[in-house]
């Protein structure tokens, strides 16, 4: 009776599995692809990981036309009809992202940097707060690592908690030495995501972070009204009242910078009349 009951708790007891998505710049199902594949197979090796494989050149992704409608009046009165809400639709119910992007004219490919440029609008109103982050960067000879700067401060920017990103060469033709140390250099990266993904989803932030969100919305809360986009989604996340973008615990230190920095902003907009911060 004792086994019974015991099986019968742990079928209906829930089962903590995390999802982590890993987005493909490459049309090519070659070595990032293979690389991207690679690090999901490390990962769910390490526990309980449902894990997705994107292609972005498999949905439609349309140029952004810089209209400012998304900055502006709202991302939803954007006119192009995308599959932008579906792929962040698949971040949002994600734990965790990967983007992985060969190097290509030493910046991401094109249709990473499309990608990207949908997200313009979430740099003003960041909603990946708690979801962990990193990238891959495949490449023939030089400036990898340039590309994994980018990708992180973008990841950076939009609330994540980022992990540095790896870089791989890929020229070919690939020795086994090569492929081994690529190998070698993947399952690394996997096992800090892992670690990043069982970690805290809420750190305390740096003073640069605490710095760029107090006076981020103190220039909102002076300079915008409600019917600003900006200004809705920090009131609605009652940004304009907490210390941060989420629960944390600020030390006197950084509570004493806070303030500081609210009171900046506000002497700037009293002498100078505008806040180069929104």
């Amino acid at each position: 009776n004792f086994i019974m009951v015991f099986v019968k708790h742990s079928i209906n007891q829930e089962v903590n599995i995390m999802k982590v998505t890993a987005f493909v710049g490459s049309a090519q199902r070659k070595h990032t692809y293979h690389a991207a594949e690679l690090f999901l197979k490390n990962l769910s090796a390490l526990g309980d990981i449902q894990t997705e494989l994107i292609v972005l050149s498999d949905y439609n992704l349309q140029h952004c036309r810089g209209c400012r409608l998304c900055l502006d009046k709202g991302e939803e009165l954007c006119p192009l009809k995308d599959d932008r809400d579906l792929l962040f639709d698949k971040i949002r119910n994600s734990d965790g992202v990967v983007f992985a992007s060969p190097n290509y004219s030493f910046q991401v490919s094109g249709i990473m940097k499309v990608f990207f440029d949908r997200f313009g609008y979430m740099f003003h109103r960041p909603p990946f707060f708690g979801k962990s982050f990193t990238c891959i960067v495949t490449e023939g000879i030089y400036g990898g690592k340039k590309i994994l700067e980018y990708i992180n401060f973008f990841g950076y920017g939009l609330g994540f908690n980022t992990v540095k990103g790896s870089c791989i060469t890929t020229v070919e033709p690939i020795s086994a030495d090569r492929e081994k140390e690529n190998a070698a250099i993947i399952e690394k990266h996997a096992n800090k995501f892992y670690s990043q993904l069982n970690k805290n989803q809420y750190p305390s932030p740096s003073l640069f972070s605490l710095m760029m969100f107090r006076m981020a919305r103190s220039s909102m809360k002076i300079m915008l009204s409600d019917d600003s986009p900006d200004y809705h989604y920090y009131n609605g996340n009652g940004w304009f009242k907490s210390d941060y973008y989420y629960p944390v615990n600020l030390n006197p230190f950084q509570r004493a910078a806070g303030k500081l920095f609210d009171k900046r902003v506000a002497y700037i907009a009293k002498t100078k009349g505008k806040v180069g911060f929104i």
